[in-house]
């Protein structure tokens, strides 16, 4: 009728396609972005992780470096003062034990992780106090011939960096004998200290 507008379908109006199929591909592209999203966060932890296994790694093996720099092996793997270290042993507690007058005689411990015979039980903090202050978690102070004074330079980071090396390591189930007292007999091969004139009355001797 003239002067009434007539009623235009809606689907003829423009832009009126383009409305209703922008909203549907909207729709359609939300669970992708979803996924994108997930993926991307996922990627973003992997990432995370990663760098920590990288920096774990790294300190790992600067305490390696500072364990063979120190000189560890010599008094704890079995053999070495034979001249033949056992490295399927390393670190698994010495077969020979140092004597100090009026002290006794003492074995260079297992330092692995193993539970029954090594650190197994010590944490990174009781390990790290022990080679910078000499006591041991039960209370005990270390024999004199440990050289934890020297040890008690490190920095925090660098001892710490021993310990987190040691409890990498593959454990090795050996039980070192002693310590023996001074006057026990010992059941190993002994390094000891003797003034020059009783090493001059030993047998062979020159």
């Amino acid at each position: 009728m003239l002067g009434q507008a007539a009623a235009i379908p809606a689907r003829l109006l423009p832009g009126a396609s383009r409305v209703r199929y922008g909203c549907a591909d909207k729709r359609q592209g939300e669970p992708m972005m979803k996924h994108v999203w997930r993926a991307a966060l996922a990627v973003a932890l992997l990432a995370g992780v990663a760098g920590a296994a990288r920096a774990a790694d790294s300190r790992i093996e600067r305490g390696r470096y500072l364990v063979e720099l120190g000189g560890c092996n010599d008094c704890h793997t079995p053999g070495y003062f034979m001249g033949k270290p056992d490295m399927s042993r390393y670190l698994g507690g010495s077969n020979v034990g140092f004597s100090l007058p009026g002290q006794g005689v003492f074995v260079g411990p297992n330092l692995t992780p193993d539970k029954a015979t090594g650190l197994g039980s010590w944490t990174v903090a009781q390990i790290v106090a022990a080679i910078t202050t000499g006591v041991r978690p039960d209370g005990r102070i270390l024999a004199p011939i440990m050289p934890w004074r020297g040890l008690s330079h490190l920095t925090r980071v660098d001892a710490m960096d021993i310990a987190l090396f040691l409890k990498s390591l593959r454990p090795v189930v050996h039980k070192v004998p002693g310590p023996f007292g001074p006057a026990q007999k010992p059941d190993v091969f002994v390094m000891t200290l003797l003034p020059p004139d009783v090493y001059a009355g030993l047998p062979g001797a020159k």
